[in-house]
């Protein structure tokens, strides 16, 4: 058997890393895609290294959504290390520790597919035979998608760890005595259910490349003693992996669903996609991150039979290939390729028709025979008409360029969701959920027209996709279109009353609208769903502060804080629930945490649009303090001291916004009406001290009243009734005012003593009417 010569051997994976990093350079930043955002991004379990043993203990710690939960600990722990060593959310750790992980696979991918070279055919070419299969697999763009996309370093780790166990394997005569090789198949498996696929490789390997077994062997069962070593050597692997395919359908949350029950139609189905993942070897021009394939509804389809004829072929050329020893890598590669797509194209129908990451793992086989293919054609082609090997050299290299190339603007298209998804519209053009995805990123940008077309164009497709509904009502309120929002909101829960989003988007909508009690019913509804869904959690919170629930804050609060302890939000509610504090002093509370002017700033606009003016006042003078030139905090001070009736303080205030920028018009418009109004206040003020009548005091108590000044309203309310005792429309003016500031106990006083002057007075009549019903509540 040839030996791997070293140095050279050496060079080689150094081109290759290089070669393959510069294909991915431009990936590092790309954004969470998918189903990242419940695994990553929403998920509280990854942000702490204390949490990992529980990864290996509970299957629901994977994702906050409970139709995603499936037992997967290697694959969480290695997210929850990508949280620390980024301190959070850094792209960049999470694709670096993918692409090292990637970058080792090809330097054990090309040991593996050298030693099976030589064991087949002691060719003095095997090394660039191997070197160039690794290679064209590293950079092939059908590749891109599980590099890009986190979440599938699923696929990535559990490939990697069964490439390890056959290495191990080759290579190691301590691993093979010892059984150690099955160490990584278990770490796989425990990442992706899919790694158990090594057991059946494992028993072709074996029977192909140690005994040597031909497909007569097997008919006509002779050579039995190679058979039963064939089973001997085998029996661990297949031990182990069974043991690992019950352990993982008994540690798999019972929430967890494929996504699918078409088990017929899904499998007459696959034939076709197995026939594109095979053609995309060669043309990768059709890759998309979203499909817009269908189930076929019956097999009287061109598909189904083309899909049927094609793995006919297939199985034909490799049991051709079985003849020859020197064929082996041909056959085991097309098995390999058939048999590491079993999981996700056969009897277990999953959501989606096909996935461009699901070839990841069925390539490696798939690589390994049409690359050896392809050097036995030019082999053929040099013995016959000698052919010149330096032109294969080229083509070969042209053609690896044009694959990295073509992964490289794949790197591109996973750069954000915009360009993903324009690119899913292009490719998947009658997929629903891609149009609705790209007028996502439309109605993020406020681009409100396009995105309400997309979407209207994603209903023809999926009628009845729930999440298409929420968009469409969170579109529809963003707009002002109140009852269209509702209406679609409303077929969110009934086409996906088992998702959690529809509860939760729903629930968000009354929380934006005020209507509190009604968030509160829907976001608890989406929470008895994803318990683990923080958001959820957050909004609910908000709602309880807002109408002051203290109880039912206090326990969601702390229930939350041991989902995740590091949160901050919840740890300020929980506060908030002990201390009683009010959600604006909350929010002041956070501010001092990291205290900026605009924070201060936006709060005191915040206080104002509350009506609580002088904290308002003080919130802006804190802002001053960080900013003593910000002429924003001296315009709040102005309109609330105006609205206080301080008129003389607000013209100050107003003066020196101005005087710090001349061109600030609102301040301006504010400082009008602040002079206007203490003319008004100062001329019915003269009016009255020349002449203590009832109708001037009537002007006054409703120029204040009409200003929002309702306590200066009862002072001289207050003092013209004591001038003019029978004056009911006095009273009808104190009445009003103590319903202004839900005084209902003397509003109710106050209507009644002037009601027993003039029954008559329906003003007034009013007035004490809402004071009692309001009293009553």
């Amino acid at each position: 058997m040839n030996q791997i010569p070293k140095k050279k051997t050496l060079y080689f994976l150094i081109i290759m890393v290089i070669v393959t990093t510069i294909t991915y350079l431009n990936h590092f930043d790309n954004a969470f895609h998918f189903d990242d955002m419940h695994t990553i991004v929403e998920n509280p379990n990854i942000r702490s290294l204390k949490n990992i043993p529980s990864f290996f203990t509970d299957g629901t710690t994977i994702s906050s959504l409970p139709q995603n939960q499936a037992y997967r600990p290697v694959l969480t722990t290695s997210l929850a290390i990508d949280y620390w060593l980024g301190n959070g959310y850094d792209l960049f750790y999470f694709h670096l520790s993918s692409f090292i992980l990637f970058l080792i696979q090809g330097v054990l991918l090309f040991f593996f597919a050298f030693r099976i070279l030589n064991i087949s055919n002691k060719d003095k070419f095997n090394f660039y035979i191997a070197g160039a299969i690794t290679v064209w697999y590293m950079i092939h763009p059908a590749m891109a998608e599980t590099i890009n996309y986190i979440i599938a370093r699923s696929d990535l780790q559990s490939t990697f760890f069964v490439i390890l166990a056959f290495v191990l394997y080759q290579y190691s005569k301590t691993c093979k005595k010892y059984y150690l090789y099955l160490i990584p198949v278990i770490i796989g498996a425990l990442s992706k259910p899919t790694a158990i696929m090594f057991a059946p490789l494992f028993v072709i390997y074996v029977g192909f490349f140690e005994e040597e077994i031909s497909f007569r062997h097997i008919i006509e069962f002779s050579k039995k003693s190679k058979l039963l070593r064939v089973i001997k050597v085998s029996s661990p692997s297949i031990i182990v992996c069974a043991a690992l395919y019950i352990f993982q359908g008994y540690m798999t949350p019972n929430s967890f669903s494929t996504g699918s029950s078409e088990t017929f139609r899904y499998l007459i189905t696959q034939p076709y996609v197995i026939f594109y993942y095979f053609g995309s070897l060669f043309l990768p021009i059709h890759l998309s991150a979203d499909t817009d394939w269908t189930l076929l509804e019956n097999i009287w389809s061109f598909k189904f039979f083309f899909g049927i004829f094609f793995l006919i072929i297939l199985i034909v050329i490799a049991i051709l290939t079985f003849k020859k020893k020197s064929y082996y890598p041909i056959t085991f590669g097309i098995l390999w390729f058939f048999i590491a797509l079993a999981p996700t194209s056969s009897f277990i129908p999953l959501a989606e028709v096909m996935n461009d990451h699901r070839m990841f793992f069925p390539y490696i086989g798939l690589t390994l025979a049409v690359g050896y293919s392809i050097w036995l054609l030019i082999e053929n082609l040099k013995k016959r008409y000698k052919f010149d090997i330096k032109y294969a050299v080229v083509i070969i290299s042209t053609l690896l360029i044009l694959y990295g190339f073509g992964t490289y603007q794949r790197n591109i298209v996973w750069h954000d969701e915009e360009s993903l998804w324009k690119d899913v519209t292009i490719k998947s053009p009658k997929n629903g959920r891609g149009l609705m995805n790209y007028g996502l990123t439309k109605m993020a940008k406020g681009e409100y027209q396009i995105a309400e077309e997309y979407f209207i164009k994603a209903l023809k497709y999926t009628p009845n996709y729930h999440t298409l509904h929420i968009n469409l009502g969170i579109l529809n309120n963003a707009k002002g279109n109140k009852k269209e929002a509702e209406k679609y909101f409303e077929n969110s829960i009934k086409y996906g009353p088992g998702f959690h989003s529809s509860w939760f988007y729903y629930g968000r909508y009354f929380s934006e609208n005020q209507r509190n009690k009604e968030a509160i019913s829907k976001l608890n509804r989406s929470l008895e769903i994803s318990p683990n869904h923080i958001p959820t959690r957050l909004l609910l919170m908000e709602n309880y502060l807002e109408l002051e629930n203290w109880n039912e804050l206090n326990k969601l609060a702390q229930n939350t804080l041991l989902i995740d302890k590091d949160n901050q939000k919840a740890q300020s509610f929980l506060l908030a629930s002990v201390q009683k504090i009010g959600k604006l002093d909350l929010e002041e509370l956070e501010i001092l945490k990291n205290p900026t002017p605009e924070k201060y700033l936006d709060l005191s606009l915040k206080y104002y649009q509350n009506g609580l003016y002088q904290k308002c006042i003080l919130a802006a003078e804190k802002a001053l303090k960080l900013n003593k030139d910000f002429a924003a905090a001296y315009n709040n001070i102005c309109i609330a001291q105006n609205l206080l009736g301080n008129f003389d303080k607000a013209v100050l205030a107003c003066d020196r916004a101005i005087e710090l920028n001349p061109n600030f018009q609102l301040a301006k418009n504010n400082l009008q009406d602040v002079l206007s109004r203490k003319s008004k206040i100062d001329e019915l003020t003269k009016s009255l001290e020349a002449n203590p009548s009832e109708a001037n005091y009537l002007n006054i108590t409703l120029a204040y009243y009409n200003y929002g000044l309702f306590n200066k309203c009862i002072i001289f309310a207050k003092e013209g009734i004591t001038k003019h005792p029978t004056s009911d429309n006095l009273y009808n003016n104190l009445c009003a005012s103590f319903n202004a500031i839900k005084q209902w106990k003397k509003a109710i006083d106050a209507g009644k003593k002037g009601l027993g002057i003039n029954p008559k007075n329906t003003l007034l009549r009013n007035n004490y009417n809402y004071a009692l019903s309001n009293s009553k509540q």
